[in-house]
C-alpha cells in the first residue's frame, strides 16, 4: 500500500475504538480513552484519520493554542509504517490550517524516534528545546519541535 491508497477524513467520538486499537499497538504508554474523547470533542481541536477501505490505519490529534497548532498525538498502525501515512496526515493539517499558519506548529517527539524526527524535519520542523523525562513509561526526554514558530516565542 502507498499513502495514495488512504482516505483522510475528520474523526469523531464514533472512531474511539479504532483510535484506541492503533494507540495500544503503537505506543508503550498509550493515551487513555478519556484523553482522546476530550480532544475529539474540543472545539479547538482538529483530528483526522487515515483509512484504507473501511479500516483506520493512522490518526493525528491537533489542538489550537494561542501561539500554535499543537500536534498532540500522531500514530500509524505499525503494520502500515513507512508508507507516507504520517506525512499525509500532517499535510492535511497544514492544508486545513493554511489560513492560520502564522500561528505556527509544534510537537514533542522522543529523542530516540529518529524516523519521526527525520519526517518532521523534512516538513520544516526544527528542534527548539528539550523536555527532560517527559515520557512516563521510561522517563525519556522529548525534543520540542516547531514549524513556523512565532517570532515572539523566546527560547
Amino acid at each position: 500500500m502507498t499513502a495514495v491508497d488512504v482516505e483522510i477524513r475528520r474523526l469523531g467520538i464514533s472512531d474511539l475504538d479504532e483510535i484506541e486499537q492503533i494507540e495500544r499497538r503503537a505506543y508503550a504508554a498509550p493515551w487513555s480513552r478519556t484523553m482522546f474523547a476530550s480532544e475529539l470533542t474540543k472545539p479547538t481541536s482538529i483530528c483526522f484519520g487515515a483509512f484504507q477501505d473501511a479500516a483506520m490505519v493512522g490518526y493525528i490529534i491537533n489542538s489550537r493554542y494561542p501561539d500554535a497548532w499543537h500536534v498532540m498525538n500522531l500514530a500509524v498502525d505499525p503494520s502500515h509504517h513507512n508508507r507516507g501515512i504520517a506525512r499525509r496526515l500532517l499535510q492535511r493539517l497544514f492544508d486545513v490550517t493554511s489560513d492560520d499558519a502564522e500561528r505556527g506548529y509544534t510537537l514533542e517527539v522522543r529523542v530516540s524516534n529518529l524516523s519521526a524526527i527525520h519526517l518532521y524535519e523534512s516538513l520544516g520542523f526544527e528542534e527548539r528545546g528539550l523536555r527532560r523525562g517527559y515520557y512516563t513509561d521510561n522517563r525519556e526526554d522529548a525534543m520540542i519541535m516547531w514549524k513556523g514558530a512565532p517570532s515572539e516565542v523566546e527560547w
